[in-house]
């Protein structure tokens, strides 16, 4: 198929997967700041999945501020992200210089904070190859916008004026974003990289292409 843009999503894909541990590190710092014990295990996927109604309803039974603990929350993550980053922790992947032969529109389309996916781009030197670039903040709003929604992505599709794209991601959520938006999806399954429990065979995770790797992506396009 003909495409007009290539979308990406970001962690797992351009750069790599931030820390579990080091995210429920920054929930803890959070959750000191505010004046509360530490965070449950689940708290953290709570967050990065965007489940807003129980980051709320943990909110309630804490006695704090949603809209207080989700801007501290992001502070401390995009905080924690950047200093893995600089502290080489984290990286991007190698293969990503494939993508600097694509002579498509390129944009990312991500569920991580705006300032993160920014910042990181500006710092691996790739912010030059993508026209748009979207992420969630952890507001209400930024959670609704997190995939499986195609918001996002028909925004990004917007931005780069085209009908036609291909998404680019490594879940079985990044792919029913993509069929939600009504486009291809791409799966790239890295060796050594751990899948989500989740099955990527179910009837509305099945990717139009799989990848074991971005350098095989000019041959799909």
């Amino acid at each position: 198929m003909q495409y007009d843009a290539v979308l990406f999503d970001f962690d797992g894909v351009v750069v790599e997967n931030p820390s579990p541990r080091r995210m429920y590190d920054a929930l803890t710092r959070t959750y000191e700041k505010l004046g509360c014990s530490d965070p449950a295990a689940e708290t953290v996927q709570e967050v990065l999945s965007g489940d807003f109604e129980s980051i709320a309803d943990r909110c309630r039974r804490l006695e704090v501020d949603t809209d207080t603990f989700c801007s501290q929350a992001a502070r401390e993550m995009i905080r924690t992200q950047l200093a893995d980053v600089e502290r080489g922790l984290r990286s991007m992947y190698d293969d990503v210089t494939a993508v600097r032969s694509l002579e498509l529109p390129l944009g990312v389309v991500s569920d991580n904070h705006p300032t993160v996916v920014s910042r990181l781009l500006d710092r691996f030197g790739l912010r030059s190859l993508f026209e748009a670039v979207y992420g969630c903040p952890l507001t209400p709003d930024g959670l609704d916008r997190r995939k499986p929604d195609p918001t996002n992505i028909e925004r990004a599709m917007g931005s780069l004026e085209a009908e036609s794209a291909l998404y680019v991601g490594d879940r079985p959520v990044d792919v029913r974003a993509a069929r939600n938006a009504g486009i291809d999806s791409a799966l790239v399954t890295r060796a050594g990289d751990e899948m989500e429990t989740e099955t990527a065979e179910s009837p509305d995770a099945s990717p139009t292409y799989r990848l074991a790797s971005l350098t095989q992506l000019p041959m799909v396009l």
